[in-house]
């Protein structure tokens, strides 16, 4: 009896653990240590030029997709090797992203990120118009980069593609998440040419993971988070896909801040709605 119950609060400590490390950071926080970080801006080079955040450099959510008006499959290796190279970035560098304020963007740019291999990458949990009307410092000029020598690499646990998640649908296992409205999820409205749903698949829509606060989108904290994703087994690994792997991001986060083994199925419904061969759940008919 007494070693389950060491078994159990061993079990408990664990699942504590995964989560203690938080993956954002506030306003004020980042304010104190502009210096201390890597701070990417996920907006067009157009809105970057006319002001980001203190230090900044531009990294515009379209270069994480290798062909964004097919689906929304990640940037290819080599590319992905060239743009962090000239962005100046190390592997070990802690790196902080933003976005217009929707996090849709951020949290695209963190999972590519951790796909390809950068474990200290966090999101400003703010969009860069309440940090400027907060009064937080803003500059319009470029800083001077020193290229890095960043050797690309690849962490398959965080990325899914259409054959393991075709896996996935048979396997008890691993659970399916599609993060995109519930319209979609119900085959009501479609991306691509098939209406419905991954097989198996159920559904927490994106936007659960934002709260509201003095007129601005907010994450929600990791209770809230809890609650809004009680129905999935933490034991089981877990794929969530949206469209093109942008607004799905939002739950890979929101997951992996709370300990899950999450991955993102980036080609996501383009992809798989498109694949005639492919298993879907059309709720509608």
């Amino acid at each position: 009896m007494k070693k389950f119950a060491k078994l159990i609060l061993l079990f408990l400590f664990l699942n504590l653990a995964l989560e203690a490390k938080s993956l954002r950071i506030n306003q004020e926080e980042l304010n104190k240590n502009l210096d201390n970080y890597k701070i990417l801006d996920t907006r067009s080079q157009r809105y970057y030029l006319k002001g980001h955040i203190k230090n900044a450099l531009n990294f515009p959510i379209n270069l994480t997709y290798e062909h964004q008006e097919l689906n929304g499959k990640v940037v290819a290796p080599n590319k992905m090797q060239t743009i962090i190279r000239n962005l100046g970035l190390n592997i070990n560098d802690e790196i902080i992203i933003y976005d217009n304020g929707t996090y849709f963007d951020a949290a695209r740019l963190f999972w590519t990120l951790e796909v390809y291999g950068f474990s200290n990458v966090k999101l400003l949990n703010a969009g860069y118009e309440q940090w400027l009307n907060t009064k937080n410092p803003i500059q319009t000029n470029i800083r001077d980069i020193k290229k890095s020598d960043y050797i690309v690499r690849i962490n398959n646990q965080r990325l899914a593609t259409k054959f393991t998640t075709q896996i996935a649908t048979k396997n008890p296992n691993v659970e399916i998440v599609d993060a995109r409205i519930y319209d979609a999820y119900l085959g009501k409205k479609s991306a691509a040419k098939r209406f419905g749903h991954i097989k198996s698949a159920s559904h927490i829509a994106a936007t659960h993971n934002i709260n509201y606060s003095n007129n601005y989108q907010v994450l929600k904290n990791k209770k809230q988070l809890r609650e809004t994703y009680k129905s999935l087994n933490k034991n089981k690994k877990v794929v969530v896909y949206c469209d093109i792997g942008r607004v799905a991001a939002m739950n890979y986060f929101a997951l992996r801040e709370l300990g899950y083994d999450v991955s993102n199925y980036d080609a996501s419904w383009k992809e798989w709605g498109n694949d005639d061969s492919l298993p879907i759940t059309n709720l509608s008919k």
